[in-house]
């Protein structure tokens, strides 16, 4: 199933697709949240379906597309999680996963607008796959232990100053965490319409150029790997986002670094889970 949220910022309507039509969610759910996925909200939308007991939407479905999960509990993220973006920085590969925290408030909609901070001069890019928890997650046994703690997958663009993450202090939460850095969605796809998450075309254009064009075949460390090591951390709980890395062709590994200026319009994709596109702007 594929799950999103229609509406104007702060009151959007929680929605499923099925035969490429949306349903409305409100009879069963107030939001795709932590609750919703806590409590089997998938399965009571999918009951919902099948029993035709959920209204379609019509002209909502054509406004604006929202977050598909509001207000993540935290979003975990992964650094240099690819060999040849690793490469293009100049680091080593790491040996364990290099973990950060991004805040949660920067969450927003596919199509919304991005803003380039104030004293800004080195805003970046970076697609990746974004994986929902749906069940709380500690110490886990086995990284196969994973897949029953995973909610789908999501588009994810990890919005990056770099100069704020890598001169001001070494503090990667600073470069990561400015107003309107994570567009996420536009859907979120359950873990069963994804069989293979290391099996996934990825790309990102920047004015129609491609940037970034890779697979989340190179990951080094996979998303199972992945929330296997961070249950060993810290509690992940369902609507936490966990953003896995990103591919080479960022503005910081590229001749001349051409970060993004205001006007710019980068557009990304990854197989599976859909498209989005945002416009800079000045904070």
């Amino acid at each position: 199933m594929k799950f999103a949220r229609f509406g104007a910022q702060g009151s959007e309507i929680p929605a499923v697709e099925s035969d490429n039509e949306w349903f409305d969610l409100r009879g069963i759910a107030t939001d795709i949240d932590a609750t919703f996925l806590a409590e089997g909200g998938a399965a009571r939308a999918r009951d919902a379906l099948a029993a035709g007991a959920l209204p379609q939407l019509a002209h909502e479905a054509q406004s604006r597309i929202g977050a598909p999960v509001a207000r993540p509990g935290k979003i975990v993220c992964v650094g240099l999680n690819y060999r040849d973006h690793a490469h293009e920085t100049g680091s080593a590969v790491p040996a364990e996963p290099v973990v950060f925290m991004k805040d949660p408030m920067t969450v927003i909609g596919p199509f919304d607008t991005v803003a380039i901070p104030r004293g800004s001069s080195k805003t970046d890019w970076e697609v990746e796959l974004g994986v929902v928890v749906g069940r709380v997650a500690r110490y886990l046994d086995s990284p196969q232990a994973a897949d029953d703690h995973i909610a789908g997958y999501v588009l994810s663009h990890d919005v990056s100053e770099r100069e704020f993450q890598l001169e001001r202090g070494g503090q990667w939460d600073k470069g990561k965490s400015c107003e309107t850095f994570n567009p996420l969605g536009p859907w979120l796809v359950t873990k069963d319409e994804v069989p293979d998450p290391q099996n996934l075309a990825m790309e990102l254009r920047v004015n129609g150029e491609i940037r970034q064009q890779g697979s989340t075949a190179n990951m080094i460390f996979s998303v199972h790997h992945l929330i296997w090591y961070l249950s060993q951390f810290m509690v992940l709980y369902p609507g936490d986002l966990i953003n896995t890395g990103t591919p080479a062709g960022v503005a910081l590994g590229l001749p001349g670094n051409p970060y993004l200026r205001e006007g710019d319009v980068v557009d990304l994709s990854i197989e599976a889970l859909g498209a989005s596109r945002q416009e800079l702007t000045a904070a």
